[in-house]
């Protein structure tokens, strides 16, 4: 128990490191009355690369702050306990990737902030990962991320943003549908390292062979040679 505990609290570390350093952000921005949104992803300019970095510590309100700091400590956590091996590198990768996609796809002229890409990726990772890779224990990580984000995917589609916010233009869709595209693909690519199937691998000693009985079974039976054999031959008139 003190050993899952441990791994646990280790699990958490980054992610709420990560956290904290969002919400440091925020609050510096309240309190000298500044508008940091502007260092977010700016499609297709050069100025909008640092955003690349950056976006994931910016956020428009608190409550955009708020669900995002949830997100990101449920599957970051379950991310670092699950796969120990390959998180940070998909983490790192995550980071990267979905900011310089969402760069790319964006739309002109608007500003892409927080880390809502991040944690599309992180959640398509978890949920594809526990069932190719077949593994019990994960594929139950998978179907829990179902459940608690499931909906997620509504997201990444235009047409279905105003189930997330009445104003369409202020959800980044973009920004969602580059990191479920990079989850995916870290999912499939990295799908034979860190954990795998779980294998049964029989004993010498798993038989049904009773541990104290005189009787063999056949297979153990000596065959008989030709001095065992006798023939009587008898005759009847």
């Amino acid at each position: 128990m003190n050993q899952d505990r441990k791994k646990f609290f280790g699990s958490l570390a980054i992610p709420a490191l990560l956290v904290t350093l969002m919400w440091v952000v925020k609050v510096a921005e309240m309190a000298f009355s500044v508008d940091l949104t502007t260092w977010g992803v700016i499609p297709r300019t050069a100025e909008g690369l640092w955003g690349i970095l950056t976006m994931p510590f910016l956020h428009a309100d608190w409550e955009h702050l708020l669900t995002n700091t949830t997100a990101m400590l449920v599957l970051g956590t379950a991310l670092y306990y699950c796969y120990p091996t390959l998180a940070n590198r998909i983490m790192l990768i995550s980071w990267l990737f979905s900011g310089a996609l969402t760069w790319c796809i964006g739309r002109p002229g608007t500003i892409h902030v927080g880390a809502s890409a991040v944690i599309y990726s992180l959640n398509l990772f978890l949920i594809l990962s526990g069932f190719i890779r077949r593994n019990r224990m994960l594929i139950v990580i998978s179907l829990i991320m179902v459940f608690l984000y499931g909906s997620f995917v509504w997201g990444m589609i235009p047409a279905f943003a105003k189930a997330f916010n009445e104003n369409e233009k202020d959800i980044s869709w973009e920004g969602h549908l580059s990191g479920a595209i990079v989850g995916t693909l870290l999912a499939l690519i990295y799908r034979k390292k860190g954990p795998q199937k779980e294998e049964h691998h029989w004993d010498e000693d798993d038989d049904d062979t009773p541990d104290n009985t005189d009787e063999k079974p056949y297979w153990d039976v000596p065959t008989p040679s030709d001095e065992d054999l006798k023939v009587e031959y008898r005759f009847r008139r």
